[in-house]
């Protein structure tokens, strides 16, 4: 089944159940801590090597910061395939997982197309322009259970609201470029207001202990992945950027060809933050419109 959203926008409801693995973020996958070894490529190769060997171990601290991370506030910008430009400002809490986050699209935003998106006590609220009025029989959220955002290694499931790449925990995707062996420091750079170091890498999909990366593989981009990873003074990823072409040569919509280019944003790390469920009043059962 498919749940109709106003313009473009659409949400794939596949007869209420849980999508297992193919929606799923192999989290576990990304969590690598140990030092990535690279070859030097000076003269005497020391110099080489020990700059490598500098950028490695600050990546490697921002991986295990990262873990630290309970809750966060986020922006994200950039275009995905098949859905185009896609902007939005979120926040989390790992425990227990919740998510708030306000999506609009660039092929939705000139009539105002937008979804409003919570995921608590496992349970996904959507409401926003986006969404056809009739579905919502009067109120302004619909609601879908079981839903699962945020993991890890276990099944996600937004019913086909977020696209593959929104649905990973931002602080887990951020140590990804652990996993690079061609790492190098670009130099220091303010981002929002915070002196960072920027870091560049590619990541191969076979580096990640063997795993597949399916929110990557599912969006057809090329292996391997382009990472850009910002870190401040105190160790923590501040911002982080994916890039890869998509490589489907059918002819399709000009969306559906759009790269991947996102770039996250951490505003806030570790501070109180608190999600709630629309008002019960204020909200229509999902199941009632496709169960049957």
């Amino acid at each position: 089944m498919e749940w109709e959203l106003s313009n473009t926008m659409s949400i794939n409801i596949d007869r209420y159940a849980p999508r297992r693995a193919t929606r799923a973020v192999c989290a576990a996958a990304l969590l690598t801590w140990a030092p990535v070894a690279c070859a030097s490529t000076s003269t005497d190769g020391s110099a080489t090597t020990d700059t490598t060997k500098a950028s490695s171990a600050a990546v490697t601290k921002a991986a295990k910061s990262a873990v630290g991370i309970t809750s966060l506030h986020y922006r994200l910008s950039g275009t995905v395939p098949a859905k185009g430009r896609v902007t939005a400002d979120a926040s989390m809490t790992a425990q227990p997982p919740a998510m708030s986050m306000d999506l609009s699209t660039a092929a939705s935003q000139g009539e105002g197309g937008q979804l409003r998106i919570r995921f608590t006590n496992k349970t996904m609220y959507v409401g926003g322009s986006a969404i056809h009025s009739e579905k919502l029989k009067g109120k302004h959220w619909l609601s879908a259970a079981p839903a699962i955002w945020g993991q890890g290694a276990a099944d996600n499931q937004s019913y086909g609201v977020l696209p593959s790449q929104l649905q990973a925990n931002p602080a887990t995707q951020s140590t990804l470029l652990n996993g690079s062996k061609d790492l190098r420091a670009v130099g220091t750079e303010t981002v929002d207001g915070v002196t960072t170091t920027h870091y560049k890498g590619t990541v191969n999909y076979d580096a990640l202990s063997g795993e597949r990366l399916d929110q990557f593989m599912q969006l057809e981009v090329s292996d391997p992945l382009t990472m850009d990873l910002w870190i401040d003074s105190k160790d923590r990823p501040k911002q982080f950027r994916l890039q890869a072409e998509h490589h489907d040569d059918t002819p399709t919509a000009s969306a559906a060809d759009t790269p991947l280019d996102l770039t996250v944003t951490f505003l806030d790390i570790n501070q109180p933050a608190t999600i709630k469920a629309p008002p019960a009043d204020d909200t229509a059962p999902l199941a009632a419109d496709t169960q049957h």
